[in-house]
């Protein structure tokens, strides 16, 4: 029988360890099926974040296609997504050190398809007729000019081309999709200043006898219409999600008319962050099964094309993503608040279940698990905001009595993104070590329609920063957490978010920022194509609004900052370059303040490698252990703080 200790809130004995989430965590990051096997792919901590592709057979034994060195990872947008598929038993990937396509067949080495220049490629389909790929290529080889986005074509026959450019001209493209016949071609394009999310257009071409296109349409879309997901039907018919009811529903093309397939106050798409994402696809003509999210919470359904009926499945998760549909069965990740993601596989005819790999495969006992609770608040201008909320759960401790526990915000990354109640050994870290959690989906966050993304459009730095506060505030006025002990974290958008709350509110007590923007016109002029004109709807056009990015970023109003700061950041970081984490801790460390700034060589944005996410967590809490007088329980390695007389 387990005996309860008294132990101060932040002190608590945990099993879900640094080393734990660094050794023990994979992240699946695609599923498919080609005939009677399925593929998925998994970044590996322990393996310095390398992504590789493992097939599962009829019997149910996996192996490893791809070894070391190869990476199947695409710099395409630079976030990638969409680097590898399967055609016929024949893998083709995008190797992350080179970004060339490599084919790999059965019993042979990989092979490379392109040349060995800066060109990227992402987002493949095969177009077998006419023994190809048709895919996004992501041109770099001229360094005076911004890369260039096309689709193209590629020969499977092995000569290294770089392909026959398809379409080109606007300066993004995404979702290539063939008619079952083969005849016709269906993709999504963007241009500056629009991200995918606030509108794309899709388009539709004819493809001749010697496999260009022609007669290329506009059938949907447009710059403030975000389409998402064109798929076709396996009679013909061409589907899509749009936001042109407020949320994102299911539509298909009847002649030069959208029909709405199932109008619903729910989004049945996401943010196209990476490339490939998928919320749906045909069991049959008359089939359909989908994943859309209300509340905040994903549901895998049924929808029949015919009567418009969308029919839940009774299945546990609450996160469904990376759905691929074929072949009498459903792949996605699932996940629910007490189980970490898995590549599931659903029998569409039975909708039995399997799980076939686990992101984390160490029982973590339930008492341990803190679940979250969805939560409603008001913030600013009459207005509410969305959270989960997480309690501290440790079944081996309480706290002493009368003492309430310290609150740790996170703000999610973006800030188009979203926070999501499915499981999280990241928040587990923290609730079980006697953190409360709140994770903010801030005004701007997706999954509430339209209307509550477009809230941070021009407000990037207000909107997402009093949610945060008004969130804190509103715990602490319920007496659930100690106001005397608020602190606040996030990554890239969310390191933001952080940062400004620091400067620009007097309520939290602590913050750590990973990788996160320090300088608005630092990111305007010095940042990737995709995002390079994202902040002209964030913020506003640059330079004609430099007072905005001038008077937002945290950088220029440092004398403000007035609690201790954590900053994390990878040297290899081409998103949020390093010198916005180096430029912040030099700004607090003159000014006296605590502050503690980590640097990890061969990162990029986001870490992969195991020890670099061991050593971040363990930094965190020995920072927050310092800040709020609580003594982090086992081997902590200890960080330098600049300043830490203050403490």
């Amino acid at each position: 029988m387990t005996t309860v200790r008294v132990a101060p809130y932040g002190s608590w004995v945990s099993p879900i360890t640094a080393d734990l989430i660094a050794s023990a965590a994979i992240r699946l990051v695609d599923a498919q099926s080609d005939g009677q096997d399925i593929y998925w792919s998994e970044s590996r901590p322990t393996e310095g974040g390398r992504n590789v592709i493992v097939q599962r057979g009829p019997d149910g034994s996996t192996i490893d296609l791809i070894a070391p060195p190869f990476n199947a990872r695409t710099r395409v947008h630079e976030y990638g997504g969409a680097a590898w598929l399967v055609a016929g038993g024949i893998v083709y990937f995008s190797n992350f050190a080179d970004q060339r396509l490599y084919r790999l067949a059965p019993g042979e080495a990989p092979r490379p398809l392109t040349p060995p220049v800066d060109l990227r490629y992402a987002d493949m389909i095969p177009d077998r007729a006419r023994n190809r790929l048709i895919g996004v290529r992501e041109d770099h080889t001229d360094p005076t000019r911004q890369a260039v986005n096309t689709l193209v074509s590629l020969p499977l026959d092995g000569a290294e081309t770089g392909g026959q450019v398809l379409v080109g001209g606007n300066d993004f493209y995404s979702s290539p999709r063939l008619s079952p016949d083969g005849a016709r071609l269906a993709w999504l394009t963007w241009n500056h200043p629009n991200m995918p999310w606030d509108g794309a257009e899709l388009w539709v071409g004819d493809i001749g006898a010697d496999g260009s296109i022609a007669a290329a349409r506009r059938v949907a879309g447009g710059p403030d219409e975000s389409i998402f997901q064109p798929e076709w039907s396996p009679d013909g018919v061409l589907y899509y999600v749009s936001d042109r009811s407020d949320w994102w529903n299911l539509y298909r093309l009847q002649g030069q008319r959208a029909e709405a397939v199932c109008p619903l106050a729910a989004e049945f798409g996401r943010p196209q962050w990476g490339l490939g994402m998928r919320t749906y696809g045909f069991a049959s003509a008359r089939q359909i099964v989908c994943s859309y999210t209300q509340h905040g919470s994903w549901t895998l359904a049924e929808l029949d094309t015919a009567s418009g009926a969308l029919t839940p499945y009774d299945l546990p998760y609450s996160d469904i993503d990376v759905l691929h549909v074929g072949a009498g069965q459903a792949l996605f990740e699932g996940a629910s608040p007490q189980q970490p993601a898995a590549i599931i596989r659903m029998d569409t005819a039975t909708r039995q279940c399997e799980t076939l790999r686990r992101a984390n495969d160490t029982d973590i006992d339930p008492a341990y698990i803190s679940t979250p609770q969805a939560l409603e608040f008001p913030t600013e201008n009459g207005l509410t905001a969305h959270a989960y909320f997480y309690r501290p759960a440790n079944r081996d401790f309480v706290a002493p009595a009368e003492e309430n526990p310290p609150l740790l915000v996170m703000t999610h990354g973006g800030p188009t993104g979203a926070a999501s109640a499915g499981f999280s050994l990241h928040i587990q870290f923290w609730t079980s070590r006697g953190f409360a959690v709140l994770n903010v989906n801030y005004g701007g966050s997706t999954g509430y329609g339209r209307a509550y993304r477009r809230r941070l459009n021009g407000q990037w730095g207000v909107v997402d920063v009093d949610d945060a506060v008004n969130g804190a505030r509103f715990l602490v006025a319920r007496g659930d957490v100690d106001g005397a002990r608020l602190a606040i974290e996030g990554g890239s958008a969310g390191g933001y978010t952080t940062l400004a709350a620091l400067t620009f509110r007097r309520v939290f007590h602590a913050g750590a920022s990973y990788y996160g923007v320090s300088d608005l016109e630092s990111l305007a002029t010095d940042t990737h194509k995709f995002e390079s004109r994202y902040l002209d709807s964030m913020i506003g056009p640059y330079p004609q609004r430099r007072d905005l990015y001038m008077q937002r970023s945290p950088i220029h109003s440092v004398e403000q900052i007035n609690c201790p700061l954590i900053l994390f950041q990878g040297l290899e970081d081409k998103v949020v370059p390093p010198d916005q984490s180096e430029r912040i801790y030099q700004a607090v460390r003159a000014k006296g303040l605590p502050v503690a700034y980590v640097a990890y060589p061969g990162e990029q944005h986001g870490f992969r490698r195991a020890e670099n996410i061991r050593h971040s967590y363990s930094s965190q809490i020995y920072f927050f252990g310092r800040v709020f007088g609580f003594q982090p329980a086992g081997p902590i390695e200890p960080v330098a703080i600049d300043n830490s007389a203050r403490l």
